[in-house]
C-alpha cells in the first residue's frame, strides 16, 4: 500500500518558527435556505426545512511575510455532535512556501477534495441519508477532522498539487493522500487523486479518481470514475458518473446528470439520476431538484428498493 504521510512539510514548517501576526482583518459572512422536499419511500414523506450557517474568516500577515487564514462556521443543523460549531481549519503560508492548513472538522483528504461525482454525488445528497443505506455511499480515502493539508507552490501554469494526512483513526496508522488539477487548457479542467484509507483497524484500502469537465460556450459536460480497493476484495466499489449542463441566461441554468455505484457484494449497481433548474438574483438562488434512485439496496428485489425525490428550495448569501 503505497504511504504519503511525507509530503514536503519540512521548509513550511521550519519558516514558522517565531513568526507572530501582527495585522488581520475579520470577515462575516452566512448563508441560509428554506426548502420543501419529498422522498418516496422516507418515513416523513414530505418535509419543510430551513438551513442556516455563519461564517467567520480572520487573515493577517505576520512579521515573516507569511499570511495566515482563520475560519469557523457556526451551523445551526451541524451533525457532528458539537452542537452549532461546525468547520473550523487555520492556514498559514505564501506564494513562495505553498501554504499549510490544518482542519480541526470538515477538511477534504487531497483526493476527496475533487472526487465529487460529475453528477454532484446525486446518491450522497439524497438517497443515501434519506434510506438509511449509506453503506452503498461512494468511498474515499480518510479525512475530515485532524487533517493536515499541504498546497504546493506554483510549479506550472494550470497545476494545482495538494498532499495531505489524517491522524484521525481508531488504529492510529495514519492516511496520506495526493492531488493534481490541471486547468491550462482553456475551459478543461482535469482532476486525478489517490489516497489512503486506514481509518479503522477493519479499514486498509487505496482509493483513486480521475475527473474531466470541459465548459464550451453555454455547455458544460463532465465524466468521473473512481474506485475503492480494499484489502478484502468484498469491499472494492466502483462509480462512475457524467453530467451536461446548460446555461440559458445569465440567471437561469439547467443540468442533467447519472451516477453508477458498483459494490462488490451487491446482486445489482446502485444507479441514479436527476435533473436541476436554478434561477438566480443577486444573493438569492431558486433550485428545483428531481432524482430518481433503482437498486437502492444493492438488488434488484428489495423492499422500497426504487425510490423518487424532489426538492424546491431557495437560499440566500449575506
Amino acid at each position: 500500500m503505497n504511504n504519503f504521510r511525507k509530503i514536503g512539510l519540512t521548509a513550511l514548517a521550519g519558516s514558522l518558527v517565531a513568526s507572530v501576526a501582527v495585522a488581520g482583518d475579520l470577515a462575516v459572512t452566512g448563508a441560509a435556505e428554506m426548502a420543501v422536499k419529498n422522498h418516496s419511500h422516507d418515513s416523513n414523506g414530505k418535509s419543510v426545512s430551513m438551513v442556516n450557517s455563519v461564517n467567520f474568516a480572520g487573515s493577517g500577515e505576520t512579521d515573516g511575510g507569511l499570511t495566515v487564514n482563520l475560519s469557523f462556521e457556526l451551523d445551526q443543523g451541524a451533525g457532528n455532535g458539537t452542537g452549532p460549531f461546525d468547520n473550523h481549519k487555520v492556514s498559514v503560508g505564501s506564494d513562495t512556501l505553498g501554504t499549510l492548513a490544518v482542519h480541526g472538522h470538515g477538511g477534504s483528504n487531497s483526493a476527496a477534495a475533487i472526487d465529487a461525482t460529475a453528477a454532484g454525488d446525486l446518491w450522497d445528497n439524497t438517497f443515501g441519508i434519506s434510506t438509511g443505506t449509506a453503506g452503498n455511499s461512494p468511498k474515499s480515502g480518510a479525512g475530515g477532522n485532524n487533517l493536515v493539508v499541504y498546497t504546493l507552490p506554483a510549479l506550472a501554469d494550470g497545476v494545482a498539487i495538494t498532499g495531505s494526512y489524517s491522524s484521525d483513526g481508531a488504529n492510529n496508522e495514519g492516511s496520506g493522500a495526493l492531488g493534481l488539477v490541471y486547468t491550462g487548457v482553456e475551459g478543461l479542467t482535469v482532476s486525478v487523486g489517490t489516497a489512503e484509507d486506514n481509518s479503522t483497524v477493519a479499514v486498509n484500502a487505496d482509493y483513486t479518481t480521475m475527473k474531466a469537465v470541459y465548459a464550451y460556450g453555454s455547455i458544460t459536460a463532465g465524466i468521473s470514475s473512481s474506485e475503492y480497493d480494499h484489502t478484502t476484495a468484498a469491499n472494492d466499489q466502483e462509480v462512475k458518473s457524467w453530467n451536461l449542463a446548460y446555461t440559458v441566461s445569465d440567471a437561469i441554468s439547467v443540468s442533467y446528470g447519472q451516477e453508477k455505484i458498483e459494490n462488490k457484494l451487491d446482486t445489482a449497481d446502485v444507479e441514479t439520476d436527476g435533473i436541476t433548474a436554478s434561477y438566480t438574483s443577486g444573493g438569492m438562488v431558486v433550485t428545483a431538484k428531481k432524482y430518481g434512485a433503482d437498486n437502492v439496496d444493492g438488488s434488484s428485489t428489495g423492499v422500497n428498493n426504487n425510490n423518487e425525490f424532489w426538492k424546491l428550495s431557495a437560499s440566500f448569501a449575506f
